[in-house]
């Protein structure tokens, strides 16, 4: 068993909640025999113990989360003595029969792989360690005493009540499709999104018919989806006759081409829009992009009056993706092209559904189908009046449009077409106002990155944005706003350290890892290796990437290993240690650039490998996949092109403390080899990366067009505002 004697009161030490505390806190545990025919199951949950300590990237003993002291002690206490402490209930307590000590004991040995795989994906919070053991004690007396289970489950998250559960000797239990049940409520309460799959399994639970007519109105292309099944949980939706949402989303789904009326949903069952005027559409793309827009506009107008229609947001996410499909993937495609042919699919299109192409493209439309295509047409389109434009459209997703139109520098032409110069001031004031009421934190975000183009380019505005955060966090104290108070102070040290003479130390201030270096001591592990992740796919331009990477590490002071089917790595042979595995892009079309990429992620895992940097190369497309695989361990992260807010927020969930590398538009070969050779020849030598320096060097090397247009970590304030974000809420969102 693993004991340490530097854990004995850590409760006391700390103060933790007296119901999660195990007994005989300060006490050794006794000396106690082990039969034989149990001796293998205390192994193997030694063992598990050992991997999940060593999984922070350390092969010690002990779990430590940097600069969280207090919590990296709790978090070994409930891994070593906690665990430890059950062991030795388990074997001592003559009331549990034999064949059930044995289940117990593998129950806790799953329960500890469980806690493994779950925290490296984000599946478990590390706080949780210390209640799920507890948690499992409690259920193992309730179940010994031959007593149902589920009122111990009520005041717990669902990482720590499925975790808890997972042992198949609670199968045996009186009360198991009850916990099943809670399990239900509790998955849907933490992942109302996901939960319409997870019914898949579990449309026989009680709460199964309540859940999706509840979460049918918040998902509604999901219920549709589902609705369509050929299995218990698609009858389950079918037979539903109370609810009329849910019989008209039935309806559709039982469509042929269904799924084309669903964004219009809510005025369907209004009665505002018949299935005749779609028709009309469907078949045409400007008509069908045109109504959706139309329907955008009608709901937007009815929002702000306080009537929001079921759907909005599938409608908006339709729209996003007919616009990036239809319109912006075309005209990026033709880039070398001359504009009257590149721009020729957008000269139909009205100002207001040039507006939305922009904004619902953030993080994938290029510079120069931004700044000498979409923009343009837009202002020639609304007869160069912005002001007007803006009130056309009910002010839906401004904030996004002036962040974007900041970020191509375009905001101070767009403001200069305002017939009233104070419209565009009273605009930013109400830009910068009112973000502690916003759900989420894109709003946040795009204020934060509009900040540098304004500082450079209108600095008068820049002035007043700076005055405005501040009045508006004096109010949020006033009002004691806490999530407010955070947002406006960190805006406002974000914004006050774009001015050098300010000499504002944003790791000081706003208590977030440094901004402008990285160190070679935080990438390295404990033997003072480097290990990377790189991600490709199995697409063409994947093929000739993956080819382009062997052949710049194979030589000179790399060599690269191929011998496994699914993965390469490549490693140095003079100087550190740097290790780069990288998957094959295997035959995307068959899907096994998943095979490759989980083969691989199973492998680290098994060899307790903690990847420090991660490059993503693929198109934007593939990014979320890359981002799923991604270690929590990473400290630098190469996106290439990156998808604006979603993305980067997605990342920093998996490492809060990243530097993230991204490019506003489509990455390039001839800049990406550079930074990959100077990055990687840098930490060859054991080298601290600091990026203004490193960033100089970068420059010189890849000095091409297109380059302007890679964002280095401390310059990506919406990243910042992230970090420093949730490090002051402790992770809070909403």
């Amino acid at each position: 068993m693993i004991r340490k004697a530097l854990f004995s009161g850590i409760f006391i030490l700390f103060g933790f909640i007296q119901i999660y505390a195990q007994p005989n806190s300060s006490r050794t545990i006794p000396k106690y025999q082990v039969p034989i025919n149990r001796q293998l199951f205390h192994d193997n949950i030694d063992a598990q113990q050992k991997y999940l300590l060593g999984s922070d990237g350390k092969n010690d003993m002990l779990f430590n989360i940097e600069n969280h002291e207090e919590l990296s002690f709790m978090i070994t206490d409930a891994i070593t003595r906690q665990v430890d402490w059950l062991e030795y209930q388990i074997e001592a307590n003559p009331k549990t029969d034999l064949r059930v000590k044995s289940a117990y004991l593998v129950g806790l040995r799953d329960i500890l792989i469980q806690m493994r795989t779950g925290w490296r994906k984000k599946q478990i919070q590390l706080s949780h360690f210390g209640q799920i053991i507890a948690l499992y004690k409690r259920l193992m007396e309730a179940n010994d005493a031959g007593e149902p289970l589920t009122p111990f489950l009520q005041h717990f998250s669902y990482d720590i009540v499925y975790t808890a559960t997972l042992p198949r000797i609670f199968e045996e239990n009186q009360d198991c499709k009850n916990v099943a049940d809670v399990l239900l409520l509790k998955f849907s309460d933490q992942y109302p999104e996901k939960t319409f799959g997870y019914l898949t399994n579990f449309a026989h639970l009680p709460h199964a018919d309540s859940l999706i007519k509840t979460l049918g109105k918040q998902y509604p292309e999901q219920l549709y989806t589902f609705a369509q099944a050929p299995n218990k949980l698609g009858n389950m939706i079918r037979n539903i006759k109370d609810d009329e949402f849910v019989k008209t989303v039935v309806s559709l789904s039982q469509m042929k081409s269904g799924q084309v009326y669903f964004p219009f949903l809510d005025n369907l069952v209004r009665g505002k829009t018949t299935i005749a005027q779609i028709d009309a559409a469907k078949e045409d793309r400007l008509k069908y992009y045109r109504l959706l827009v139309q329907t955008q506009m009608d709901y937007s107008l009815r929002a702000i009056n306080g009537d929001t229609a079921v759907g909005f947001r599938a409608l908006t996410n339709w729209l996003e993706k007919k616009a990036k499909d239809e319109f912006v993937n075309e005209i990026n495609a033709l880039h070398e092209e001359n504009d009257a042919i590149r721009y020729a699919c957008l000269q139909p299109l009205t100002a207001e559904e040039l507006y939305y192409l922009a904004v619902l493209s953030d993080g994938l439309i290029y510079t120069s189908s931004y700044t000498n295509g979409v923009f343009p047409l837009m202002m020639k389109k609304a007869n160069n009046r912005g002001d007007s434009l803006l009130l056309s459209l009910s002010f839906d997703h401004y904030r996004k449009f002036i962040s974007q139109a900041a970020s191509y520098n375009k905001l101070k032409e767009f403001f200069a077409s305002f017939r009233n110069p104070e419209d565009s001031k009273n605009l930013m004031t109400t830009f910068v106002s009112g973000l502690e009421q916003s759900k989420g934190l894109e709003d946040g975000v795009d204020v934060a990155d509009s900040y540098a183009s304004v500082y450079e380019t209108l600095p008068e505005l820049a002035r007043q944005m700076l005055a405005d955060i501040k009045k508006n966090y004096d109010r949020n104290v006033q009002n004691q706003n806490q999530r407010g108070v955070a947002i406006y102070n960190i805006l406002y040290k974000l914004f006050l350290s774009a001015n050098p003479a300010n000499n504002i130390d944003l790791s000081k201030e706003l208590k977030i890892p440094p901004v402008y270096t990285v160190s070679f001591k935080s990438l390295a592990n404990e033997k003072g290796e480097i290990i990377t992740q790189m991600f490709f796919y199995g697409d063409d331009d994947g093929k000739i990437d993956f080819d382009i990477f062997v052949r710049m590490f194979s030589g000179g002071n790399w060599t690269v290993d191929q011998s496994n089917k699914y993965w390469v790595v490549a490693k140095t042979i003079k100087g550190v240690p740097v290790y780069i595995y990288a998957n094959r892009p295997l035959p995307n079309e068959k899907d096994e650039d998943y095979v490759a990429q989980t083969a691989l992620e199973n492998y680290m895992i098994e060899k307790n490998l903690q990847p420090t940097i991660t490059f993503h190369r693929g198109h934007s497309y593939h990014a979320p996949t890359s981002i799923s695989y991604m270690a929590p361990t990473s400290k630098i992260v190469f996106m290439g092109s990156c998808g604006g807010y979603n993305l980067i927020d997605s990342i920093l969930k998996k490492s809060s403390d990243a530097h993230i590398i991204s490019s506003k538009q489509v990455g390039k070969r001839d800049i990406n080899r550079p930074f990959f050779s100077l990055l990687t020849e840098k930490l060859r030598n054991a080298q601290d990366i600091n990026w203004i320096p490193f960033w100089k060097e970068f420059r010189a090397a890849a000095n091409i067009s297109g380059l302007e247009d890679y964002i280095p970590p401390y310059k990506n304030l919406g990243a910042l505002f992230i970090k420093a974000y949730k490090k002051e809420t402790g992770g809070e969102e909403l």
